[in-house]
C-alpha cells in the first residue's frame, strides 16, 4: 500500500483546486473542497489499476464480469480513504486546511444506482472481489437520476428526482475511445452462401452509442484495483440543425432524447408497454455494450474467441442481464462466424446465474412481440435456443407437456427470462441455504432433476469492514482489543474470537455504553435532519427494507397497534419504553406499498400525539431511507425485524447488518435467518411464526384468515381501528380487505400475517423480558457479533472463486 503524509496530501488536494477550479482554499467552496478530494483519489486509485490491468494481461488472469442492473454504492469518498488506508490522513489535511471532513462527507450524494439489497450486495461484491485480488469488473448503467429521492407528504409517499452526479461524476473517468454501438429495431435479412450458411444481416436498425464511465474501486490493503463500468446512452445522431433553424426545436434533438432515456432513470414503471420497452431496451443496451467490450479486448490479446470460456466467467446477478446469453451467441455466430455448437460450447461454459427470488412476478417474463419488435436478430436466436431446449425436455421427460411447458423458454407469447438461464448458464446459485433448497425442490426442480451439479448455494455476505468498522469505530475498536488486533478485517471469522468475553462484566458495559452513544449519536442527527426527537432510554426496534407485502411492515403495524390499545386500556401498566424505527421506499407503481407507508405515518401521528404513549411508545418512519442513512442507524439499532413471510425471502442482508452491530434478531425462519439461527441457537435470536414448509402446507390445505380474525379478540380489535382509521380520519378499510378476504387476483391474506401474529406478539414479549436483564441482553448482542463472521461478503465471494468462478484468492 502507497502511503501518504498529510503533507503530500495537503499539496495534492491545493494542486486539485488550482488546475481543476482555479480556486485558491481560501476561495474553495465545500463542493470545490469535496471534488478536489475526490480526484486526488481517484488519480492514486487510477494508477493501482492501470498497474493491476497490466498484471492481469501478462499474467493471462482469467477474469470476473459482474453483470448487474443494479449497483447500490453509497457514498465513496471516506470508503475509498479507508480502503486505501489514507482515512485519518484525509481527516488531519482536510483540517489542517480549514474544513470539517465529517461535514465533507455529508455533502456527497449516494450514488443510488440500485433499488435495495440486489444493489448493495453487488457494491458489497465488488470491495470483496477486489480486496480478494480477483481480477473483475463490475457492469451497469450511468443512470442519471438514481433511485428516487423520497419525500413524505400528508404522510405519503412522493418520489423526487435523485440527480446524484452534480458531485457523484467526480468519480467517474469517461472512455470515449471504448465507446461501443448497440442496434434497436430494423429487420434481419438472410444472405445464404453457396455452402449453405446464413450470413444475416441487420438493416434498417437505431443505433444508440454506449459510453463507458468507469469508477475505480479500491481494495482494503491491497494495491490491486477493480473498475465499476457504467454505460451512459447517447445518439450517434448529431442536432439537426436544419430542423432547428426551422424552428422545429423538439423535432431537432429528438434522437438524441430517445438515446439518452435508456441511461435516465433506474426501473422506470413497467405497468404499461412504453415502460416494458423502455426496460428491454436498458437491459439489452448495457449487456450488448459489455459484451462487444469484453470480446473486443480478448480477441486484442488471444486472436481467437475459442477459448473464451477459459479466460472468462460472466455472472449475471438476477435475471435482468440474461440477454447476455443470446448476445454473445449473436457476436459467436454473425461475428465471428462459428457453427452453433461451437458457439453455444463457449456460451454454455462462460455464464453463471445467480437467482435472487422465489416470486413468480419477479422471475421475469418478456412479451415475444417486443423482442421480435426490438431485437430482431436476439429473437430469432431465441427462437432456435428454446425449440432446442424444448426437444431435449420432450425427449427426458417422455412427453410430459405439464413439465415441458413449464421449463420453457418461449411459451404462450412469453420469453422466460429465468428459464433461459436455467437452460444456457454452467452454474444457478441462490443466495441462502434454505432458498437454494426452494430452488431445487419447487421453483426450478424438474430442471434440478436434470441436471443436479447445475445447482450451487451461496449464502449472501456483506462488506463488514464497511458495515461495522467503518461506521461503528468504538465497536470495531472493542474488537480489535479483545482479538488481537485488526485480522479479522482480511479474516472475518477470527472475530470469533470476541465471544470468550460473554462473561466478562466491563467488556459487556463497555459494549452497552457503546451502543447507548450510537443511540444518542443517531438520535441528535435525526433532531437535526427532521426536528423528531427520540426516546433514546427506548429499545430501539428497527425494520428498515424495501416496502413490500411479503417483508409484511403491516405485520409489525398490527403488534403496534395492538400494543397503543394495552397503553390506552391501562395507561398505568408496566410498560417497556419502545421506539419504532421505519425506513422504505415503495415502488412508484406499487398502490398497496405506498399505502402501508401512509398507514405507518397516519399511526405515528397518532401515537407520537396521545399523551398516553408520552415516553413509552413511539413511531417514527424515516423519509428517504438509503445507504447513508443505514450507516447512522444500524449502529444504534437494538432489536432487528426480519418477518418476512417464510419462505419468501431469499437471503437478506439488512439482517446480517443488524447482527454484526449487536442487534438482536427477531425474525422467522425465512431466508438466511436460518442460517443466523444455525449459528446462534434458540437462546441468542427471537424465532416465530410458520416455518416454510408449514406455510406450503397450510395453503395447500386451504388458509382461512378470517377464522383467526373471528377467535382472536385482540387481532379483531385491531383490523377494525386500522379498517376505520386514525384521528386522520384516512380509512384503510382496503389493506384490511386485503387480509380478510381475496383482492385483485391474490388471495386472502397472501402472507399469513394473521396466522404468525400470536406467535409474533409472544415472541416480543420474550425480547422485551430480556431486554429487562440488561447483562443478558448484552450477552446476546456480544454473541451475535462474534458469530457474525461467517456473514462477510469476502466469504461469500470465496465460495463464489472456488465453487463457480474457479478462479484464486489472496490469502
Amino acid at each position: 500500500m502507497a502511503e501518504y503524509t498529510k503533507a503530500q496530501l495537503t499539496e495534492l488536494i491545493i494542486g486539485k483546486l488550482h488546475r481543476n477550479f482555479g480556486r485558491d482554499v481560501e476561495d474553495a467552496t465545500p463542493n470545490h473542497m469535496f471534488k478536489a478530494c475526490a480526484l486526488v483519489l481517484r488519480d492514486i486509485m487510477s494508477g493501482h489499476q492501470m498497474n493491476t490491468s497490466n498484471q492481469v494481461w501478462e499474467g493471462q488472469e482469467r477474469q470476473v464480469h459482474y453483470l448487474s442492473l443494479e449497483f447500490l454504492m453509497g457514498r465513496s469518498l471516506e470508503k475509498n480513504a479507508y480502503n486505501l488506508g489514507i482515512l485519518d490522513t484525509l481527516k488531519e489535511a482536510l483540517e489542517g486546511l480549514g474544513f470539517s471532513a465529517s461535514d465533507l462527507f455529508e455533502i456527497e450524494p449516494d450514488a443510488g444506482l440500485g433499488n435495495g439489497g440486489l444493489g448493495r450486495l453487488a457494491a458489497c461484491y465488488l470491495d470483496s472481489m477486489t480486496t480478494l485480488e480477483i481480477p473483475a469488473t463490475g457492469y451497469s448503467i450511468c443512470y442519471e437520476l438514481g433511485i428516487f429521492k423520497q419525500k413524505i407528504v400528508d404522510g405519503k409517499q412522493v418520489e423526487q428526482a435523485d440527480n446524484w452526479l452534480g458531485l457523484g461524476d467526480a468519480w467517474l473517468i469517461p472512455k470515449m475511445d471504448e465507446t461501443e454501438e448497440v442496434r434497436f429495431g430494423g429487420k434481419i435479412v438472410d444472405h445464404w452462401d453457396d455452402k449453405g450458411h446464413n450470413h444475416p444481416e441487420h438493416v434498417g436498425y437505431t443505433t444508440v452509442l454506449a459510453i463507458p464511465r468507469d469508477m475505480e474501486i479500491a481494495g482494503y490493503k491491497t494495491n490491486h484495483t477493480n473498475v465499476l463500468r457504467l454505460w451512459d446512452a447517447k445518439s450517434p445522431v448529431p442536432v439537426d440543425m436544419s430542423l432547428y433553424s426551422r424552428g422545429e426545436y423538439l423535432k431537432a434533438v429528438e434522437q438524441q432524447a430517445m438515446a439518452e432515456v435508456i441511461a435516465k432513470v433506474l426501473y422506470p414503471d413497467d405497468n404499461h408497454y412504453e415502460g416494458k420497452s423502455l426496460r428491454l431496451k436498458q437491459q439489452y443496451f448495457f449487456v450488448s455494450a459489455t459484451v462487444q467490450s469484453i470480446v473486443r479486448k480478448h480477441r486484442a490479446q488471444y486472436g481467437t474467441l475459442r477459448n473464451f470460456h477459459e479466460k472468462h466467467v460472466i455472472q449475471i446477478n438476477d435475471t435482468h442481464p440474461t440477454l447476455v446469453i443470446p448476445e454473445l451467441m449473436r457476436i459467436l455466430l454473425d461475428v465471428e462466424g462459428y457453427s452453433w455448437d461451437e458457439a453455444w460450447n463457449i456460451v454454455t461454459h462462460t455464464v453463471a446465474y445467480t437467482n435472487h427470488t422465489v416470486l413468480a412476478e419477479a422471475l421475469e417474463r418478456w412479451p415475444q412481440g417486443l423482442i421480435e419488435t426490438l431485437l430482431p436478430r436476439i429473437w430469432q436466436i431465441l427462437k432456435e435456443i428454446a425449440a432446442r431446449y424444448q426437444r431435449q425436455l420432450e425427449q427426458h421427460f417422455g412427453g410430459d407437456m405439464n413439465k415441458v411447458s413449464k421449463m420453457a423458454i418461449i411459451w404462450n407469447g412469453e420469453v422466460r427470462m429465468a428459464n433461459l438461464c436455467i437452460c444456457a448458464c454452467y452454474a444457478v446459485n441462490g443466495v441462502s441455504a434454505l432458498h437454494s433448497e426452494i430452488l431445487k425442490k419447487d421453483v426450478f426442480h424438474d430442471a434440478y432433476t436434470m441436471h443436479p451439479e447445475q445447482f450451487k448455494n451461496v449464502t449472501n455476505g456483506i462488506d463488514h469492514r464497511r458495515w461495522l468498522s467503518q461506521i461503528n469505530p468504538k465497536l470495531d475498536a472493542l474488537v480489535r482489543e479483545c482479538t488481537g488486533g485488526d485480522d479479522y478485517l482480511l479474516h472475518p471469522d477470527a472475530i470469533l474470537g470476541l465471544e470468550k468475553y460473554k462473561n466478562d462484566k466491563a467488556v459487556l458495559e463497555r459494549l452497552e455504553a457503546i451502543k447507548k452513544e450510537n443511540k444518542r449519536r443517531f438520535a441528535s442527527y435525526l433532531a437535526r435532519e427532521s426536528g423528531v426527537m427520540l426516546n433514546t432510554d427506548a429499545i430501539f426496534d428497527v425494520q428498515v427494507k424495501r416496502l413490500h407485502e411479503y417483508k409484511r411492515q403491516l405485520l409489525n403495524v398490527l403488534h403496534i397497534v395492538h400494543l397503543y390499545n394495552q397503553l390506552r386500556d391501562n395507561p398505568n401498566m408496566e410498560f417497556t419504553p419502545q421506539t419504532f424505527l421505519f425506513g422504505a421506499k415503495a415502488a412508484p407503481g406499487y398502490h398497496v406499498a405506498k399505502r402501508i407507508i401512509q398507514l405507518i405515518n397516519s399511526l405515528s401521528a397518532q401515537i407520537n400525539a396521545d399523551p398516553i404513549c408520552k415516553d413509552k411508545l413511539q413511531v417514527v418512519f424515516l423519509e428517504n431511507y438509503r445507504v447513508s442513512l443505514a450507516e447512522k442507524l444500524m449502529p444504534a439499532s437494538e432489536l432487528s425485524e426480519q418477518i418476512s413471510t417464510a419462505g419468501k425471502e431469499a437471503s437478506g442482508t439488512g439482517n446480517m447488518k443488524f447482527m454484526m452491530n449487536g442487534a438482536l434478531t427477531i425474525g422467522t425462519l425465512d431466508g438466511a435467518n436460518v442460517e443466523m439461527h444455525q449459528k446462534l441457537g434458540d437462546e441468542n435470536i427471537f424465532l416465530f411464526g410458520l416455518t416454510a414448509d408449514q406455510v406450503t402446507s397450510m395453503k395447500a390445505n386451504g388458509y382461512h384468515p378470517q377464522d383467526y380474525y373471528h377467535q382472536n379478540g385482540d387481532l379483531n380489535r385491531v383490523i377494525d381501528q386500522i379498517s376505520a382509521g386514525f384521528a386522520d380520519k384516512e380509512s384503510y378499510a382496503d389493506l384490511m380487505d386485503r387480509l380478510l378476504r381475496s383482492a385483485g387476483g391474490s388471495p386472502a391474506d397472501d402472507y399469513m400475517l394473521l396466522a404468525d401474529f400470536d406467535s409474533y406478539r409472544q415472541a416480543h414479549c420474550r425480547a422485551l423480558e430480556t431486554y429487562a436483564d440488561q447483562q443478558r441482553w448484552n450477552q446476546m448482542s456480544l454473541i451475535n457479533i462474534a458469530r457474525s463472521g461467517i456473514f462477510a461478503a469476502d466469504r461469500s465471494i470465496r465460495d463464489y472463486a472456488r465453487d463457480i468462478w474457479h478462479v484464486p484468492t489472496r490469502d
